[in-house]
């Protein structure tokens, strides 16, 4: 657990019904903030063991501003490691507070927790060996990779039923994993969203040559998860994001932990349409 001081600057008035989240981290004196450690460049754990990335670094931003509206001395703020499978669940037993790691909204994860405005918009591509076949059809009969326990892999099995195509999925407990075995030839493809693809392929210096396709399979938004029904603290948090967005401070981010990467069509329209301050 990485834990940051930050200092208490005003009030904020918690003791309204549905704000059980601002009165657990009152009573702790500690707010609480998952992050995945594998999803590199959006969320993942440094050399030095720290929290990286996009929405870890977002959420440092939007935690400063939390902790001016809280009337507690010397509130702390922690990062702690979670994994793809169980960040939900933490989130939804009180044991963090804010999942602030590349989460993509859905339906099915609604049921279990509530989000936040989006942060991020991704989606899921491939990458495969420099010159093979590109076509979906061309991977009939083949082993195909894929990160355990994420959209995509979910994204994947229906893509592969819609599409008629029956193929092997072999899911991996971390994207370095899927990479080696794309290189060691037991994969003809490894899927997953396109911004962790485009980082992993960049920082391998192996002389394998590999190619992630522009096309985006799928378009999904991600946000932060928190506690479902506390509708204080989700309000708190997307006037938090909201001022973020319009001031800058998220695109200035996303050029600090992405360097060199353009904004895509799809984040823009997040940065474009994000709830405007008052």
């Amino acid at each position: 657990m990485i834990r940051y001081v930050l200092p208490a600057l005003a009030l904020l008035a918690a003791g309204t019904a549905g704000a059980q989240t601002l009165e657990r981290i009152a009573e702790r004196n500690e707010i609480r903030m998952g992050y995945r450690t594998d999803a590199v460049p959006l969320s993942y754990q440094n050399a030095d063991g720290n929290p990286a990335g996009y929405t870890p670094v977002l959420c440092v931003e939007a935690a400063q501003r939390v902790v001016n509206l809280l009337e507690i001395e010397g509130l702390d703020v922690s990062f702690v490691p979670v994994t793809a499978e169980n960040r939900f669940d933490m989130v939804a037993s009180g044991e963090i507070d804010l999942l602030c790691g590349a989460a993509t909204i859905t339906l099915e994860r609604r049921e279990i927790v509530d989000f936040s405005i989006p942060v991020f918009a991704d989606g899921m591509a491939v990458v495969l060996p420099a010159g093979a076949a590109t076509d979906l059809q061309a991977f009939a009969g083949q082993t195909l990779g894929v990160r355990a326990g994420t959209t995509s892999e979910t994204a994947l099995a229906e893509l592969l039923e819609r599409t008629g195509v029956e193929a092997d999925i072999r899911a991996f407990d971390d994207h370095g994993a899927g990479f080696d075995a794309l290189g060691a030839g037991e994969l003809a493809a490894y899927f997953g969203d396109q911004s962790i693809l485009l980082y992993q392929n960049a920082q391998r210096n192996d002389g394998r040559d590999f190619r992630v396709m522009d096309r985006l399979l799928t378009v999904e938004t991600q946000g932060l998860a928190m506690a479902r029904g506390d509708s204080e603290f989700r309000l708190l948090i997307d006037e938090v994001l909201s001022g973020l967005i319009a001031n800058g401070t998220a695109a200035a981010i996303f050029g600090q932990t992405l360097p060199g990467a353009t904004p895509g069509a799809a984040l823009q329209a997040v940065f474009l349409v994000s709830p405007l301050q008052p």
